[in-house]
């Protein structure tokens, strides 16, 4: 049998070479259940599926049938998603009476867990929605980010700088949410977190100035500058000009004192020489 050719991100949208022991142990088997019995979970990290990705993955439904079954615990008189409320969602689209699907019994730890998990995992959870997830972890259940990033695979530092993204002003979560700026802008709004009128500035330039990640994260280094030498008796603009040279790799030594001060300026070649001598304009 010939393999058909597959789209561009198939792969992304349905797992390849799945394995059921994944999600169930030998006792359990696959069910079919009506879509009509199953609800979704009120708890589940994700809050927003991409219409056009749910529509795709309805159609390969259509075409290849359901790959992954989605996961289930009773509820009351029904069954409530534990993992695979897109796979639901594209299911209901595609137009099935039933789904395969796994009932297992969960504690709620259990359930956010799973969901969690399988959504980052494979289908990734925007950063936003991440950092809700890992707080409703650290904060309801007295896990640590260290427990958390081995739970998901990740360094630690990275579940650390993804929680920090909820400390953005408002205005910068919902352009990060819509896409507005990316989650390296985000960072680079939140190194100025010592200021928050900076921090609508830089997202006023970012967006009105279609400034890159690397623009942006320049002009935080400039504010830090100026911020943390407030008191120096070296003007901003000439703190500017050492900022830029440290930028440009030249290594810069400011000693001040009561009266004075020494200025170092370290060179390698002379490419860095000719740096000093245009930014000094000399």
């Amino acid at each position: 049998m010939t393999k058909t050719a597959l789209g561009k991100g198939f792969e992304g949208l349905i797992p390849i070479g799945f394995d059921v022991s994944e999600v169930a142990s030998p006792a359990e088997t696959i069910k079919e259940i009506n879509l009509s019995i199953i609800v979704t979970n009120p708890d589940q990290p994700r809050r927003e599926f991409d219409e056009t990705a749910l529509l795709e993955l309805a159609d390969s439904i259509k075409e290849h049938g359901l790959i992954q079954p989605i996961v289930l615990t009773p509820h009351k008189d029904k069954y409530r998603i534990v993992a695979g409320e897109r796979r639901y969602r594209a299911a209901k689209l595609a137009g099935l009476d039933k789904i395969s699907a796994i009932i297992r019994n969960h504690k709620e730890l259990e359930e956010i867990e799973v969901a969690l998990v399988e959504n980052v995992q494979r289908v990734d959870l925007s950063p936003l929605e991440q950092a809700v997830s890992i707080v409703r972890l650290r904060d309801q259940f007295s896990l640590t980010p260290k427990q958390i990033a081995k739970k998901l695979g990740k360094a630690e530092t990275t579940v650390s700088n993804i929680i920090r993204l909820l400390h953005l002003p408002k205005e910068a979560v919902d352009a990060l949410r819509k896409g507005t700026i990316s989650e390296g802008h985000a960072r680079a709004i939140l190194s100025l977190k010592f200021s928050s009128k900076l921090q609508k500035e830089l997202l006023k330039k970012i967006t009105s100035e279609s400034m890159s990640v690397r623009e942006a994260e320049e002009y935080v280094k400039q504010q830090k500058v100026l911020n943390e030498q407030k008191s120096s008796s070296i003007v901003p603009d000439k703190l500017l000009r050492l900022q830029t040279l440290k930028n440009r790799g030249v290594t810069v030594k400011v000693q001040e004192k009561k009266r004075g001060g020494t200025i170092i300026l370290s060179f390698k070649n002379d490419k860095e020489l000719d740096v000093i001598f245009d930014v000094l304009n000399l």
